[in-house]
């Protein structure tokens, strides 16, 4: 039987069984066979938990089967699987309604359930987390097999196209002018995207009048809304060309694929994200601070600078962090405006590229998989794994220096 079938027995079967459950056991709760005795829970507690007793059998059946089919432990018959999970269901359907009874506590038995399904679904996560870290540091260990990891994090040079299977590959996959092009364009986004963000934040949350407020916030956010590929056509043929004439008039000399262009595209794309959510954080801090600050004799921008700001910073420092990792993941905006060429340089008017770009490019060519080029993606995803570790790290260490109890 095909899957979808399947699903489409379980959800024709499931659902009408529980519904089914959640009737029954609210109507016992005023059977006249309890007449006069005060139940624990109220009747939809009752309810809910029929429901409980009628879909946890069948949906743990149902799991546990498609973990054995998928490790290949057991095929199971799609009919004998719809046929034991509605059995399931409505032998659990039987014992829920069956258990209804005034001493029950209903509402309890609920609440612990839904705490167990939340801690679930926070399990899943984390397991997730785990799995992408495990699958990428044991592609990358192939890697650091055929590539010294030494020279992969100290290495000047990235050019795998020199790379030739079974030969040396010293030298060649040098992992620097990724690394470098990343922070030089992350810097120049968060450049442009920190202030404008944070200013504009504390203008909406301190000074704009409501209406300004309500017309303002919603079309800063509409940047959040556009395609990175809009911007990386806005870079590539608004943005370099006015560069290139900018450097011109200076005297200097700049790539039509430089650096600075998809740094600034990519800051003003970043600004609605630091916006929000500091303008969200600044709004929550309670106006009896700044009402006491202005008891005090402070003007508003001397209440904004020392008591607003530090009571929203370990919010404002997250935001920042938040938007320093959209700015390192983002790919295609420097594809179109910085190229595809590793350059080691402190010149943001020349070609440069990103570790993420590489990553694309490794992964989409025509080479085998087991290839140097190939897995030196992993390699790259490794590292930066580890660099954004580090920066998490740094962000914390700073909330918590500066995290403040407010009541």
């Amino acid at each position: 039987m095909e899957t979808g079938t399947i699903f489409l027995y379980l959800f024709c079967g499931l659902l009408p069984l529980a519904v089914v459950a959640y009737f029954l056991a609210t109507k016992k709760t005023f059977s006249v066979r309890f007449e006069g005795e005060n139940f624990h829970s109220t009747p939809g507690s009752y309810g809910w938990y029929a429901i409980v007793c009628t879909l946890s059998p069948a949906l743990l059946a149902s799991f546990v089967a498609a973990v054995l089919q998928l490790a290949g432990v057991v095929r199971v018959p799609g009919t004998a699987l719809v046929a034991t999970v509605i059995a399931l269901a409505a032998g659990g359907l039987y014992i829920g309604v069956l258990t209804v009874r005034p001493s029950l506590r209903a509402r309890a038995i609920v609440e612990q359930f839904i705490v167990k399904l939340l801690f679930a679904a926070s399990m899943v996560s984390i397991l997730t987390t785990i799995g992408i870290v495990i699958s990428v540091i044991f592609e990358a260990m192939r890697f650091f097999e055929v590539v010294s990891l030494w020279d992969f994090v100290t290495g000047t040079t990235w050019n795998p196209d020199e790379a030739v299977p079974g030969a040396a590959t010293s030298g060649v996959f040098g992992s620097i002018p990724l690394f470098a092009g990343t922070f030089m364009i992350t810097g120049i986004a968060m450049v442009v995207a920190i202030p404008i963000g944070l200013f504009s934040a504390i203008c909406m949350a301190e000074y704009a009048s409501p209406t300004f407020r309500k017309i303002a916030k919603p079309t800063l956010e509409i940047l959040a809304g556009i395609p990175t590929v809009v911007y990386g056509f806005f870079a590539a043929i608004t943005v370099s060309p006015l560069v290139v004439q900018a450097a011109e008039f200076f005297g200097l000399q700049a790539d039509f694929t430089n650096a600075l262009s998809p740094g600034l595209v990519m800051g003003v794309m970043i600004i609605p994200l630091v916006s929000s959510l500091s303008d969200d954080v600044i709004t929550s801090v309670p106006n009896a601070l700044r009402e006491g600050a202005l008891a005090m004799g402070a003007y508003r921008s001397e209440t904004i600078k020392t008591v607003v700001l530090p009571a929203a910073l370990p919010g404002i420092v997250s935001a920042f962090l938040l938007a320093v990792s959209r700015a390192v993941g983002e790919t295609m905006i420097v594809v179109m405006a910085a190229g595809l060429r590793a350059n080691l340089t402190w010149n943001p008017l020349e070609g440069m590229t990103t570790v993420t770009v590489r990553i694309v490019d490794a992964l989409t060519g025509d080479q085998a998989f087991d290839s140097p080029e190939t897995l030196s993606a992993f390699g790259l995803g490794l590292v930066l794994l580890v660099v954004t570790l580090v920066l998490n790290v740094i962000s914390l260490v700073v909330i918590r220096r500066f995290r403040q109890q407010y009541e």
